[in-house]
């Protein structure tokens, strides 16, 4: 997995998180987290190294499937380039008024 990948899982992680089982969340931080190998969290958690793996494909599509249907992490991705571009002095309030309503 690329670094552009982990963040931007990390960042449904901050999002979503809380949706996510105890079970779930437990698997994504020993993994993403604290970048435990799968192997080293089968033996914590006295499962196979397979169990392991599905349950962190599990959450991936599940954090996934909720950005899909909320669409939070893109509208503050949205919202972030506005800020920039107000920083920079790049839109009039015109046009503020018409990204923002688009969001």
């Amino acid at each position: 997995m690329d670094l552009e990948n982990k963040i931007r899982l990390n960042e449904l992680y901050d999002i979503y998180g809380e949706l996510l089982t105890e079970k779930q969340r437990t698997y994504y931080e020993y993994y993403y987290l604290k970048d435990y190998s799968l192997s080293e969290i089968s033996e914590i958690l006295e499962v196979s190294r397979n169990a392991v793996h599905m349950q962190l494909k599990n959450v991936v599509k599940h954090l996934e499937n909720y950005e899909n249907k909320l669409k939070i992490l893109d509208k503050n991705e949205k919202i972030n380039n506005i800020i920039k571009r107000i920083d920079k002095k790049e839109l009039s309030i015109e046009d503020i008024k018409n990204k923002l309503e688009k969001v």
